[in-house]
């Protein structure tokens, strides 16, 4: 891979070759030839390229490209290039006058330098020079510049030369060509690749600057970069590629993802869609951490031939090889140009899981690994490189979590719900500061009387921009992040309070116990005991009258300071709860030993519960044995160990009806109430169920 100019070579070298070597014309002319079809008398303002201004004054002999397509020679460097250590004007040369033109130039004092003495160092001179009418035309050269085409200095002589260096390649170095031709511009500086009639090519670099005014010519002087532009590509290589793999590397993978993102690179033809496989060695960091670093970067080397075999398989059946290349660690991408959809991606991930899988013999040492892959396929257009990556890197992730050693493609809507995930995230800690939760509260009624017994307090998000939340949407984040500790704190106090308040309201009804869920983070990352007595002293609500609920996985199997943390709730008075009982760990034998003084059946047995007839009604049909044989044995347990059961879920007349006859206590669900307001409660103290 070659650059087109000095430097860095551009983007679009990674796709396509800006460069077409010139082979250098020989054969002797005295008069300019014809260009493109224009006679030599034809001025220089009669061929001009479109949009280019006619020379002003220009002469007969005179010349100009016809167009000439981009791209067939290498990008020329910018016409205003400050010049280099380049010799100005020589004096007295044939075909120009013997006076002296700059000051550089002026012999020392007590010296006088013949005419001839300037003749000579311009023939004699290392650099291959010319000097060039404003015409364009060759008046004299030297014989480095001979040497150079591989004829002699004469020969040249009437040339035009720009044909010589092809410096109407390209409308923009034509142009500033003319421009110094003129007089208007004060050098340009351009690079070019030749190829000598001996067969061998290389780079220049062409500078024409103007001699004095007097003159009327410039000089056409030329430098060979050849061996600084071998330098340059062996260091862009380097720069490029991985030393471990030899694949291209990070930066190279960007160029050309960039390049292939670009309008004009899928406009043009082909599908305009892109497609990549995101690949990331299951267990890698295993290798490096028991066999060291040097069998890590062979493993390395292994798979990234085995990747290389697969593009290449995969290009001679679609006739476009994908672009493989190590990103970093024990990642690569595979990057498939003008896709044909999403089963050309599959086949391609499918590949490279299967090549992966034999083992690797490396001297004596045979490993195994297998590796997850993200991939994503979608139309060019509108895609950017950084968002193809993220998509990628978020489906990696989604195979890693199914599982690992196997494919995933990227899915809008799963991605979706995570961007909500992280959105809500983001923001949960300010959303508390900014008050945007509120409580609801749900009846619980007792099966004898239908009375209210007590509220289970249940948080809302009003979210400014996902509407209402219910708990299910973020506090599995909370707890991710460590905000449900100054959340459950606040839901403890506003709960505390608003049990207080209808008390206080209704002095005449038995005052109801308010329950409030607890994490078991909160116990963990806080003094939830200082915290429970601090905000019931200050609402003034007994402790009796509060309930925390924590789940059964939470609870069974407790030591230590969470268990010494109920143990003493349990003391000042609190009631402690098992939330959904029966879908945990169901350690009965613990459950005697903890100081729990209720328990709440799961959903899920109450459900069992309901029975319809053939009409709809669930009058005629008989309930299943077994869901009662299970909830009465787990309610004459609890009894039998002076807890309470609570069943949830209770959603019709019939599992009420069977809930009561087999002693359950308390009953929570839409039969009674959905979760209200807390003044929707205060309605209901009155009321029996």
């Amino acid at each position: 891979m070659s650059g087109t100019s000095e430097g860095p070579t551009p983007t679009a070298d990674l796709i396509r070759s800006a460069v077409t070597e010139r082979h250098i014309d020989t054969s002797p002319r005295t008069s300019p030839r014809t260009y493109a079809g224009v006679p030599p008398s034809a001025s220089v303002s009669a061929v001009s390229p479109p949009g280019a201004s006619p020379c002003a004054g220009a002469s007969p002999g005179s010349y100009a490209p016809a167009e000439t397509p981009l791209g067939t020679l290498d990008t020329p460097e910018s016409p205003l290039d400050t010049p280099e250590s380049i010799p100005d004007t020589p004096e007295s040369i044939p075909g120009i006058s013997e006076s002296v033109p700059d000051a550089a130039l002026v012999p020392a004092a007590g010296t006088s330098p013949s005419p001839g003495a300037f003749r000579a160092a311009f023939g004699a001179a290392p650099l291959p020079m010319a000097v060039v009418d404003r015409e364009g035309l060759v008046v004299t050269a030297n014989e480095s510049l001979g040497a150079l085409f591989g004829t002699g200095s004469g020969a040249l002589v009437g040339r035009i030369a720009a044909d010589l260096v092809d410096l109407a390649s390209d409308a923009r170095t034509w142009h500033a060509y003319r421009e110094v031709l003129r007089g208007r511009q004060a050098r340009l500086r351009c690079t070019r690749r030749l190829k000598h009639p001996d067969g061998h090519s290389l780079w220049v670099q062409v500078t024409v600057a103007p001699l004095p005014a007097q003159e009327e010519a410039v000089l056409l002087s030329i430098a060979d970069i050849s061996a600084r532009r071998e330098l340059q590509a062996r260091l862009r290589h380097l720069q490029m590629h991985d030393p471990v793999t030899r694949l291209p590397n990070r930066t190279l993978f960007f160029e050309r993802l960039s390049s292939a993102l670009e309008a004009e690179a899928y406009e043009e033809g082909g599908t305009g869609r892109i497609g990549l496989c995101y690949l990331d060695l299951d267990g890698f960091k295993a290798v490096n951490d028991t066999l060291g670093h040097r069998v890590g970067d062979r493993l390395l080397a292994a798979v990234a031939e085995r990747l290389t075999r697969c593009a290449d398989e995969a290009g001679y059946a679609r006739g476009a090889t994908p672009l493989v290349a190590r990103l970093g660690g024990d990642e690569f991408a595979l990057l498939v140009e003008d896709s044909t959809g999403t089963d050309q991606l599959a086949d391609l991930a499918e590949s490279v899981l299967k090549s992966l899988q034999a083992p690797f013999d490396l001297s004596g040492q045979r490993l195994s690994l297998s590796a997850s892959i993200g991939v994503v396929e979608r139309r060019a257009a509108g895609t950017s490189a950084t968002h193809l990556m993220q998509a990628a890197d978020t489906t990696l992730y989604w195979a890693k979590a199914d599982g690992k050693g196997r494919w995933t493609l990227f899915d809008p809507e799963r991605n979706a719900h995570r961007m909500t995930r992280q959105a809500l995230s983001s923001t949960l800690r300010a959303a508390i500061d900014r008050n945007e939760f509120a409580l609801e509260y749900q009846p619980l009624v007792g099966m004898e009387d239908g009375g209210v017994r007590g509220v289970e307090a249940l948080v809302r998000w009003n979210h400014p921009q996902f509407g209402t939340l219910t708990p299910n949407r973020f506090i599995g984040l909370a707890e991710e992040d460590g905000s449900i500790v100054q959340l459950g704190r606040w839901v403890l106090a506003t709960a505390c309070r608003q049990a207080r308040r209808w008390q206080l309201d209704h002095p005449d009804a038995a005052p109801i116990f308010v329950s409030v869920n607890v994490a078991v983070r909160q116990v963990w990352d806080s003094d939830l005991v200082a915290d429970v007595a601090e905000i019931l002293a200050e609402t003034g609500l007994a402790p009796h009258l509060l309930q925390l609920e924590l789940t059964e996985s939470a609870v069974m199997g407790s030591a230590g300071r969470p268990l010494q943390a109920l143990q003493a709730l349990s003391d000042m008075g609190v009631r402690i709860a098992i939330d959904d009982f029966g879908t945990g760990y169901s350690n009965l034998a613990y459950l005697s030993r903890l100081p729990v003084s209720v328990l709440k059946l799961d959903g899920s047995f109450v459900r069992g519960f309901q029975y319809e007839g053939p009409d709809g009604d669930d009058g005629g049909a008989h309930p299943n044995p077994a869901d009662e044989v299970i909830v009465e044995a787990l309610i004459q347990l609890a009894h039998r160990l002076g807890l309470t059961v609570t069943a949830e879920c209770v959603e019709t007349a019939s599992q009420a009806t069977r809930l009561r006859g087999i002693g359950c206590d308390t009953g929570q669900g839409w039969l009674y109430s959905r979760p209200v307001a807390p003044d929707r409660i205060s309605a209901l103290l009155t009321e029996s169920f």
